[in-house]
């Protein structure tokens, strides 16, 4: 499956010929430079490594350092593999945002936002007391009843609770590419991506 690594920009919105809004997410994508490519014989499988992101030589490693030097590259912060890639590639070869086509559909992995420790309200859309579920009486955002009688006296696992939301990885798939800015390595797709701002996301075809 192709692909690039990309960094969110942010989310805006433009109009198409029918005169309509469509929300989009802005997305740099690449370019990406092939660092290791793969192989059945050695590997036992084949993929292509790319690196993305320019990184200070001082606060990268010896190995890491003599690992891109065999690409021609500096270090990179952001290193992805991706099997059965479309096209051929060779060590060193610079891959960037014109693989993909307008009207295209593509899949977008990140690292959802970091919300912290939240309540059910939030973390699982429980109604709250307005609609008086799980045993509430006078109390707005709590839980409720949690527990299952005298047996088997216990909480049963997977049971929704408050605890640490986002900091996942998600993907979103089926989003539809709107433009391909190839100048400024820009990848303009509709609706949202997971992460914040400038936060790294994986473009698969």
């Amino acid at each position: 499956m192709s692909g690039l690594i990309g960094k969110k920009i942010g989310m805006t919105s433009i109009f198409d010929e029918n005169g309509k809004n469509i929300p989009c997410t802005v997305i740099e994508a690449g370019p990406c430079v092939v660092t290791q490519v793969r192989t059945n014989e050695v590997d036992g499988y084949e993929a292509l490594q790319l690196g993305f992101d320019d990184k200070n030589e001082k606060h990268s490693t010896k190995a890491a350092l003599g690992h891109f030097k065999k690409a021609g590259t500096v270090a990179k912060k952001k290193v992805v593999e991706f099997q059965d890639f479309a096209t051929e590639q060779k060590l060193g070869d610079l891959i960037d945002v014109t693989i993909f086509e307008e009207g295209e559909f593509v899949d977008v992995q990140g690292v959802s936002k970091g919300k912290g420790f939240q309540g059910v309200v939030k973390r699982h859309g429980f109604g709250g007391v307005g609609q008086a579920t799980h045993g509430q009486h006078n109390r707005l955002r709590a839980p409720g009843s949690v527990g299952a009688s005298s047996y088997p006296s216990r909480v049963f696992k997977g049971m929704r609770m408050a605890g640490r939301m986002g900091g996942e990885n998600v993907k979103v798939q089926n989003l539809r590419v709107l433009k391909v800015v190839a100048e400024k390595n820009l990848l303009v797709v509709k609706g949202c991506v997971p992460g914040h701002k400038n936060s790294y996301v994986i473009i698969q075809k």
